[in-house]
């Protein structure tokens, strides 16, 4: 058979072929995998891509999404499909003069042609607010329907004026049978693979698995395992059955899976989030996979590891006093040694989080006493418990009456601490019946018994 040379345009030994991904982008709604909540008939999103009719005009909308799930298609289809006029910018490279020029042509274009000019800004969370700010007025007036893409939260990246001016639209990761449905099309289309090419079940498998939802990287590996593939023939080879690509190939082609996470963005916080509330929710091999996935993106570990010291108070606090001890410990060790060997640091401390007893009442308990603070709760201190170590101390009353307790046989006195619009009527720390807490629980009733029993 005819090889398929990957790298090199049909008749020209020189020009190199698209990336496949590049030529297997939908041309069609039809052709778009995944996304059926975003292009539901009647959606925003959709009726921007069909064209409008009547009183409503098309909106500017915001796709906000992981890589790889079609922000870019999605952007080419609301201008080819309506027969607009189609400007592609990216937030990387491109300034407000850029984006000013865009306008004017735009404002040319339909006064000259009545024409709509979309305008596609990628990565727009690289804007600065200056910079998104000149963008309203287009927006606004619908000089310019804007298709901006982002990665990362618009809540965070983006400056609420657009994003009032704009539709959201968010897009998920592909699912496993979309991504091999990608797999499948590139395999046998034209403009794809062309059939000369089988994929083995264990091998589409592992194209998927390693793609983590970005049909993207999907293609990339199916081509790169293609060339591998194609490396393996024995020289003279002219067969005419299609190439087998296996998993060996694609291993040599992908050296690992990708690794959903952006340290400066969403990833940052979702993934973070989801490994503190692993470990409040006592699930240590979910508490392991959340730290594998940081330390695997290149988290800083010092990060991590203020993170697990925090949850040692917030979510364990004394129902295990020694998990606090075990994270500050780890933190100190982790700064001292760094990657690789700290992420055997972390993993104890995790481990300890999520196997030892929880209580929140220390959490609670300053929660609720900082909201007493800042209600205005809370009135004089007491005169026997001021500063009575100055001159002129006991002429004011400061300390009279103050009971010492290491002077008492059980070390307690009942005497009043709190303000006196507080005393007795508070009860910030409420102990749990778990772990060592349970015996402090005891305790601080008895405490309770023995301060305010005042004769």
């Amino acid at each position: 058979m005819d090889l398929p040379d990957l790298f090199a345009a049909p008749g020209s030994s020189d020009a190199p072929l698209p990336p496949l991904a590049v030529r297997m982008r939908p041309r069609s709604l039809e052709e778009v995998r995944g996304q059926s909540a975003a292009l539901r008939p009647g959606s925003p999103l959709r009726r921007l891509i069909e064209g409008h009719s009547g009183a409503v005009g098309p909106l500017s909308a915001i796709l906000w999404g992981p890589p790889g799930t079609g922000k870019t298609t999605l952007a080419h289809l609301v201008a080819t499909a309506a027969g607009r006029r189609f400007v592609e910018l990216s937030a990387i490279t491109a300034g407000v003069k850029d984006v000013r020029r865009v306008i004017d042509e735009a404002v040319r274009e339909r006064d000259l042609y009545s024409r709509t000019t979309v305008l596609f800004l990628d990565e727009i969370h690289r804007f600065t607010k200056a910079q998104q700010d000149a963008l309203l007025p287009a927006v606004e007036n619908r000089l310019v329907v804007l298709v901006a893409a982002t990665t990362e939260n618009p809540s965070f990246s983006i400056i609420a004026p657009l994003l009032s001016r704009s539709v959201l639209v968010t897009l998920g990761s592909l699912t496993d049978a979309d991504l091999g449905e990608v797999l499948d099309a590139a395999l046998v289309e034209e403009r794809g693979l062309a059939g000369e090419f089988t994929l083995e079940e264990a091998a589409r498998e592992h194209v998927v698995r390693i793609s983590g939802g970005d049909a993207r990287r999907a293609l990339t590996a199916l081509e790169g395992a293609a060339g591998v593939a194609l490396g393996d023939l024995p020289v003279g080879d002219g067969g005419r059955e299609p190439v087998v690509i296996t998993s060996a190939h694609v291993e040599q082609a992908v050296e690992k899976a990708v690794v959903r996470y952006d340290k400066t963005g969403d990833q940052h916080y979702d993934v973070a989030s989801a490994l503190i509330k692993s470990m409040r929710g006592s699930d240590v091999d979910a508490s392991l996979h959340y730290l594998a996935r940081m330390l695997e993106a290149g988290e800083d570990p010092r990060f991590i590891a203020r993170r697990v010291v925090i949850a040692a108070s917030e979510d364990v606090g004394m129902a295990d006093p020694t998990a606090l001890q075990t994270a500050v410990a780890a933190m100190h060790a982790v700064a001292q040694i760094g990657m690789p060997e700290a992420r055997l640091i972390l993993a104890q401390a995790v481990v300890h989080n999520a196997l030892a007893p929880k209580s929140n009442a220390a959490y609670t308990g300053i929660n609720e006493a900082i909201a007493d603070v800042r209600a205005g709760r809370g009135g004089a201190v007491p005169a026997h418990l001021r500063g009575s170590g100055y001159a002129g101390a006991s002429r004011l009353g400061h300390g009279d009456g103050y009971v010492y307790p290491h002077a008492l046989d059980e070390g307690v006195a009942a005497q009043q601490y709190l303000p006196d619009d507080l005393d007795r009527t508070v009860d910030y720390y409420r102990p749990t019946t778990r772990g060592f807490e349970e015996r402090l629980a005891s305790r601080w009733a008895w405490l309770r018994t023995a301060l305010h029993d005042r004769r």
